[in-house]
């Protein structure tokens, strides 16, 4: 082949390093925003969801109101955020409950009723469930109230997600 056949014009030799380098600007450009976006979902999943709540010597066969707090973070934000959790100790089983209302999502609370001292009570619609969360027949709620994942290590209470019952 001769020279001729592989002659590039001015005008082919200024499109092609033009596109070349706006390209490698644009890469240079678009990689930090890409890594920003999925830096969160890369790091998803690198912490234990196991919460320390308790120690089990505080706990008794009545369920039990507890607090706890932990850091969440929502992609950049990160934020305290604190739960609350029913929890009791019967034949050598710790179970902890959502107070959070399976019929319309209100916050139960144990006890407060005089005619019904052992049950949990949801003052929005009066749905009740008993002692161990499991919805009453003929009240608003349709199933139990949600449990969280237990786990018991050298007398201390750690929890974990919540999971829903039928």
């Amino acid at each position: 082949m001769s020279e001729k056949d592989h002659r590039v014009s001015r005008r082919q030799f200024l499109t092609y390093t033009l596109t070349g380098v706006g390209g490698f600007m644009a890469a240079g450009m678009l990689m930090p925003m890409a890594r920003f976006a999925l830096d969160p979902a890369l790091k998803a999943g690198a912490e234990s969801d196991l919460r320390y709540v308790c120690e089990v010597a505080e706990l008794t066969e009545e369920p039990q109101k507890f607090r706890f707090s932990f850091e969440q973070v929502d992609v950049w934000y990160e934020s305290e955020v604190t739960r609350e959790a029913y929890i009791f100790i019967r034949d050598n089983t710790v179970t902890a409950l959502s107070p959070t209302c399976t019929h319309l999502g209100c916050t139960v609370a144990y006890g407060t009723q005089e005619d019904h001292p052992d049950r949990f009570f949801c003052p929005c619609h009066f749905g009740m469930f008993d002692s161990s969360g499991i919805n009453i027949p003929g009240t608003p709620p349709q199933r139990p109230l949600d449990v969280y994942d237990v786990v018991v290590e050298d007398g201390k209470v750690y929890l974990g997600q919540i999971n829903q019952r039928t």
